[in-house]
């Protein structure tokens, strides 16, 4: 049990870190908006943020994303899961 526990509450922390950096980068974000979805041993991250602030989450040539999708990779590792970053346009 105490297994099953652990693994939820790193599934919610891995959310609350994509959503502390990305109220981090923005301008507003009070419009940040995360969620996870779950498939197997893989759980895709659903990041929405306003439109306005989709570039400063993106970064030149993809290099913000890319960075945060890396510490996931190493976060996912830990846990023995895939964890994905989906940017969604508004």
């Amino acid at each position: 049990m105490a297994g099953e526990s652990r693994a939820a509450a790193s599934k919610e922390s891995v959310v609350e870190l994509v959503e502390l950096i990305a109220k981090a980068l923005v301008e507003k974000p009070d419009e940040v908006e995360v969620s996870s979805i779950e498939a197997g041993r893989t759980q895709t991250i659903e990041l929405s943020v306003d439109d306005s602030d989709l570039g400063k989450v993106i970064g030149r040539k993809g290099r913000t994303a890319k960075s945060i999708r890396t510490l996931l990779g190493v976060a996912g590792a830990k846990m023995d899961r895939r964890l994905q970053l989906e940017i969604l346009e508004p």
